[in-house]
């Protein structure tokens, strides 16, 4: 196996320090009005009790077809979502692009799972691929299997089931529409992450993930996997991936993120007595995390790297490491990405500094968007701090702002 890249000799990074508590830069793209509405909110989320009634009755809403969809739109919805179209999520993308900040375009509609469903989110995302590729604001497209996919499907491939004839026959549609995807992609130059999922159809999305990538990452890397490194086995499947990679000629494109369904996954190995998936501690987790930030810098010459996170330490251990190997701050194997409406103190300030950084911008019809966006209060509920690290910025911005005009 040929050796990985080694470290330029003459550091080429000049990078400045970065500040993940400089608000001015954070906030630069909100208005007083709206730092306000982000205030409120964000000190509503902050309280445990009341993002669980909240989401319970928003529920219960939405089932009984109550007229809260404008209450809905104009705060959480905003917060966290670019709008209900393409088109609506103009107005963000170039909102970011003056802060240097890429977009991801996210069709978050969920838990529909049919064929017609299937090939119209396929349409979707194509729209997307066609969008990114009119403009460098937009450096990714992404999507879900689940999305294009029945689930149960994608756990009897996984398991080994013979399949039936019909069974066969719907896997090859969900082929198809993975490739039509990655080609599209291709054709048009763009990047393109494949979502991670839960552990029982994981194994099915990384065959996908890599027969895509042995098929188009030739030239250059335009399909990435994603390796959620809260599940204990990842640091040596990306490794593995990375080897066979060199070994077939082709480019690995992988998004390092820490994972999304602990409670799921725990949850489902008690109740089937199997091992649980996920690491035994969140250090662990962070260990391996910042393990695979190494490997992929080191590996660069095949690994294209996206870091999907709100770790404010993983960021700085990632330029830190940029800068003692001399890689420059734009260098084009290297992403950062969050989330719409968190982490902005994150985003705009490593932008600020001359790094590759993009949102992940969520659109779909809101009562569709609705599963994501009960997940984005919960996370932030349950992410230590999260919602209290959120709040204090915004806070600490108002406070700025008012003293300057003082």
């Amino acid at each position: 196996m040929p050796s990985p890249v080694q470290p330029v000799a003459a550091p080429l990074n000049t990078a400045k320090p970065v500040s993940f508590e400089d608000t001015s830069i954070a906030f630069s793209a909100q208005s007083d009005f709206k730092l306000r509405k982000t205030y409120w909110l964000f000190a509503l989320m902050n309280k445990g009790w009341l993002v669980k009634v909240g989401t319970f009755f928003m529920k219960l809403a939405l089932k009984l077809q109550l007229p809260i969809k404008s209450l809905i739109k104009n705060t959480i919805f905003e917060q966290f979502c670019g709008g209900e179209t393409i088109r609506d999520c103009e107005k963000t993308i170039n909102s970011l692009h003056v802060a240097q900040v890429g977009t991801i375009l996210d069709y978050s509609v969920e838990g529909e799972e049919n064929e017609a469903c299937f090939d119209n989110t396929v349409l979707e995302i194509l729209r997307t691929i066609e969008r990114a590729s009119e403009s460098q604001d937009i450096p990714f497209s992404v999507f879900k299997v689940t999305g294009v996919a029945e689930t149960d499907l994608l756990e009897a491939v996984q398991r080994g089931d013979v399949l039936t004839t019909e069974q066969q026959a719907a896997f090859d549609r969900v082929r198809s529409r993975v490739d039509t995807l990655c080609q599209r992609a291709h054709d048009r130059n763009v990047r393109i992450f494949i979502d991670a999922e839960e552990s029982w159809i994981q194994d099915t999305i990384d065959c996908l993930a890599y027969t895509m990538m042995e098929r188009y990452n030739r030239e250059q890397c335009i399909v990435y996997n994603t390796y959620q490194m809260y599940r204990w086995e990842m640091y040596d499947q990306l490794t593995k991936a990375t080897d066979v990679a060199r070994d077939k000629g082709y480019l690995l494109g992988a998004k390092l993120v820490r994972g999304a369904y602990l409670e799921k996954e725990r949850l489902r190995s008690h109740e089937d007595e199997y091992q649980d998936p996920i690491q035994a501690t969140k250090e662990d987790t962070d260990r391996d995390f910042n393990r695979a930030i190494d490997f992929c810098l080191a590996n660069r010459d095949v690994v294209s790297v996206c870091l999907g996170t709100h770790n404010e330490y993983s960021c700085q251990y990632t330029m830190a490491h940029m800068k003692q190997m001399g890689i420059a701050p734009n260098d084009r194997h290297i992403y950062f990405a969050q989330l719409l409406g968190m982490s902005d103190n994150i985003s705009y300030n490593l932008a600020n500094a001359g790094y590759n950084v993009a949102k992940y911008v969520p659109y779909g019809p809101v009562e569709a968007v609705m599963p994501y966006l009960f997940r984005r209060a919960e996370e932030n509920k349950s992410i230590a701090g999260q919602s209290s690290r959120e709040f204090t910025l915004v806070k600490s911005e108002l406070e700025r702002r008012k003293g300057c005009k003082h």
